[in-house]
């Protein structure tokens, strides 16, 4: 067999799926920092196909996007809306916490998530966007997961030469989006490629979705394990949209269909298990 299909495999039979006697809560709590004057929607989609893989959600960003999320309170009822002043307050809480989607390269971006990562070094942590810009990359560590583009990697390389996606040995775990995606794991240069998708995922919010779904499975699952799914069911995602739409569909499309695909997916492995 393959070893990238056998890994995929492996890594959706390992995914922790929530058990018929489970309570409200055990199922993943997550925590989404992320937003800006800026940027609205990006933090709005990794909400979005989170919500619908824990149990709970709590969703922290600046005023103007806690209220707009406040007002669409009739469509999101699966978590909780909190103050940038309030995050202390929920990271113990969280199971993991996602930061960066929607976040611009400030001061304060800087400040917050390198405060955060000296302060909570132990949490699962997965870092995208502003905030992966914005990070002091000696603060990682194999709690960690970083989502960088191509272009951003490029800048950690800059930052710190151990962020090489020829020779990678950074000691945290690596999601490098791309047509094709690379999994690094920690101190680790051999690579995991996820191919698929479609020029359709080149719009704006795919990497948000991505990332909102990582984080989710992040909650109860190991790091790999999840690196490996959210990739692969992402890219599943849009092929599964081409097929209806060609290229005409945006991230909420990814996001709605998401949670069909991973099911489908799921129970071809079951059955496969199971023979």
């Amino acid at each position: 067999m393959n070893k990238k299909i056998q890994a995929l495999e492996l890594a959706l039979a390992q995914l922790s799926l929530p058990k018929s006697n489970s309570h409200k809560g055990q199922n993943g709590k997550l925590l989404i920092i992320g937003g800006s004057e800026l940027f609205h929607a990006a933090s709005k989609w990794s909400l979005d196909i989170a919500s619908k893989i824990v149990d709970m959600v709590f969703y922290s960003s600046v005023p103007s996007n806690n209220k707009l999320i406040n007002e669409a309170k009739e469509k999101f009822w699966n978590g909780i809306v909190i103050s940038r002043k309030q995050i202390k307050n929920y990271i113990d809480e969280a199971d993991a916490v996602l930061i960066g989607p929607g976040m611009d390269r400030s001061f304060y971006t800087k400040r917050l998530i390198n405060n955060l990562l000296k302060k909570y070094p132990n949490k699962k942590w997965v870092i995208d966007a502003g905030a992966l810009q914005m990070l002091d990359v000696k603060l990682l560590n194999k709690n960690h997961i970083i989502t960088p583009h191509h272009q951003e990697m490029v800048l950690l390389q800059k930052k710190n030469n151990l962020f090489n996606e020829v020779n990678y040995q950074a000691n945290c775990f690596c999601l490098l989006k791309g047509q094709t995606d690379k999994i690094f794991k920690p101190q680790n240069p051999e690579e995991i490629e996820v191919e698929g998708g479609n020029a359709g995922m080149t719009k704006g919010g795919t990497g948000d979705v991505l990332a909102g779904l990582l984080a989710a499975f992040y909650c109860k699952s190991e790091a790999l394990e999840s690196c490996l799914v959210a990739s692969y069911i992402n890219k599943k995602s849009a092929e599964e949209l081409y097929k209806k739409q060609g290229t005409f569909f945006n991230s909420s499309d990814l996001v709605e269909i998401i949670p069909e695909v991973l099911w489908q997916e799921l129970e071809i492995t079951r059955k496969q298990i199971t023979r």
